[in-house]
């Protein structure tokens, strides 16, 4: 396992990150702190979570991934494991969230914060990252700006002067954006460098062989401003392992929960899917490693979140670690990229 930094940050997060949305929905805690403690014991020192976690999200369920890590968390040896969380914004209509109020303002902010930590049973949180733009923005497989939907939304540079005091105060090190734009991204570090404010050091977007939409305009903001790539659905919710070329698998997740992941099930993706897979198998590679060494391979990428429901799984997640891709491989993935590019944006 090796450790990269993160952005400008002082954080050395593992190359593999343990994402544990399924905690609460298909994990019960018993399998949740297995998983945790494996993934600990293979080197993984860097955990992600968010408030409004498992998904999907119900009123039912809300927190419980939290407080599943949590009643881990309080016996291991904090200060050697980095622990990231986000707060939901607006836009998602889950009422049972925060009574409802959902901007990233004070008020919201600074209760969310609150109610991590205490979940998460911390003193801080390493990394808090805002889930989704307060404002509006095309998001989950959404590709077209609609200007009929910008509304009202709580200044960036409000946004970051709250974090500053929450920084202040001790609960949170450092903090990140998700599912954000290169506008997002520029306003964000325009303003910490203008006032004075906490920098951005990591933005969590989707990314993987089929969703390779960050290498144009958001690489350059990254690049620009030294921020690192938590990528996340490296495996297109289990696309790229192939287990869905012929139809459902009992228990996966696209069998369990009707429309979800909806920029997966979009035209050419199965066409792409097979194309990869192929080559995996030509070079004798399990698909799984073979997606998620690649995600691993991109310079802006710190640190890949992978996410499993079963130990096995697991396991052969972490394996991956030990695959570097040729030159030969790499060619052959971008020439399937330029016959399917970005099916699932």
């Amino acid at each position: 396992m090796k450790y990269n930094q993160l952005g400008k940050s002082d954080l050395k997060v593992s190359e593999i990150c343990l994402g544990t949305m399924t905690y609460g929905q298909q994990n019960t805690i018993e399998e949740a702190h297995e998983q945790l403690d494996y993934s600990i014991a293979q080197g993984v020192n860097f955990i992600d979570a968010a408030e409004m976690y498992p998904v999907p999200t119900s009123a039912e369920t809300y927190g419980l991934t939290e407080t599943y890590i949590g009643e881990w968390l309080k016996r291991q040896q904090r200060e050697k494991l980095i622990i990231a969380t986000k707060i939901s914004g607006p836009g998602r209509g889950f009422k049972w969230l925060r009574n409802g109020a959902k901007a990233i303002d004070r008020d919201n902010i600074k209760q969310a914060v609150d109610d991590s930590l205490k979940r998460l049973q911390t003193d801080y949180i390493d990394l808090y990252q805002i889930h989704w733009p307060d404002r509006y923005v095309p998001r989950f497989g959404q590709t077209v700006f609609d200007p009929t939907q910008v509304g009202e939304t709580v200044p960036i540079a409000e946004q970051l002067a709250v974090f500053a005091d929450v920084i202040k105060a001790g609960k949170i090190r450092y903090i990140g954006l998700s599912n954000e734009t290169p506008w997002g991204v520029a306003q964000f570090s325009n303003a910490a460098k203008q006032l004075g404010l906490p920098k951005i050091v990591s933005i969590q977007n989707a990314y993987n062989l089929l969703n390779r939409v960050f290498d144009g305009a958001l690489a350059e903001a990254v690049y620009y401003e030294e921020i690192g790539l938590l990528a996340y659905s490296p495996l297109a919710f289990g696309l790229l392992t192939g287990k869905y070329l012929n139809g459902k698998p009992e228990k996966a997740r696209f069998s369990l929960f009707e429309n979800f992941g909806q920029r997966y099930l979009k035209p050419k993706v199965s066409e792409a899917v097979a194309a990869y897979i192929d080559i995996a198998k030509r070079y004798q590679l399990s698909p799984a490693h073979l997606a998620l060494a690649f995600v691993r391979s991109r310079w802006f990428v710190p640190s890949t979140i992978i996410g499993a429901t079963t130990l096995e799984q697991l396991k052969e997640n972490l394996e991956s670690v030990d695959v570097v891709l040729s030159k030969d491989i790499l060619e052959e993935l971008d020439i399937v990229h330029a016959q399917s590019p970005n099916p699932a944006p």
